[in-house]
């Protein structure tokens, strides 16, 4: 039988399970800067950290939406700054194909976000959580790809 939870239910008790795939070399920095600079944003992200976002196989994101994630980010270099020369540009192209599926099938378009955090910008990361994990609120529980046992 499939729960379905009410507005009521999904203000009070349900908070959104979200999956942040991030670059080593500058979002995943700037994630350490905002926790050393004890930066506030909320506690459901959990990071994977991966050496370039360019090599993400989109497959990974499908993944952990059909494994229960309520919203995927993705974040890397900015252009320009990408530490494997065009892999922050590869994952764009990546991405923006994945919406267009994502879209297609009927996933809201804000479970998914792609963004560029450098090193320095721990005030950003923040901030990008913060509207991430807004948004999927706003939302709610994740319901297509989602499998049920």
């Amino acid at each position: 039988m499939e729960k379905v939870m009410t507005e009521k239910q999904s203000a009070k008790g349900w908070e959104p399970k979200i999956i942040a795939i991030v670059c080593n070399w500058c979002t995943y920095a700037g994630a350490d800067l905002a926790g050393i600079s004890r930066i506030q944003y909320p506690p459901n992200v959990r990071i994977v950290r991966v050496p370039c976002t360019g090599r993400i196989n989109p497959f990974y994101i499908l993944k952990a939406l059909q494994e229960g994630a309520d919203g995927v980010l993705v974040s890397g270099c900015h252009p320009g700054e990408c530490h494997y020369i065009t892999g922050n540009l590869t994952a764009r192209r990546k991405f923006a194909a994945l919406k267009r599926f994502l879209s297609y099938i009927g996933l809201e378009g804000d479970r998914t976000l792609f963004t560029w955090v450098s090193a320095s910008e721990g005030d950003r990361f923040a901030q990008v959580v913060r509207g991430v994990t807004d948004a999927v609120r706003a939302l709610g529980p994740a319901q297509k790809l989602v499998k049920r046992i």
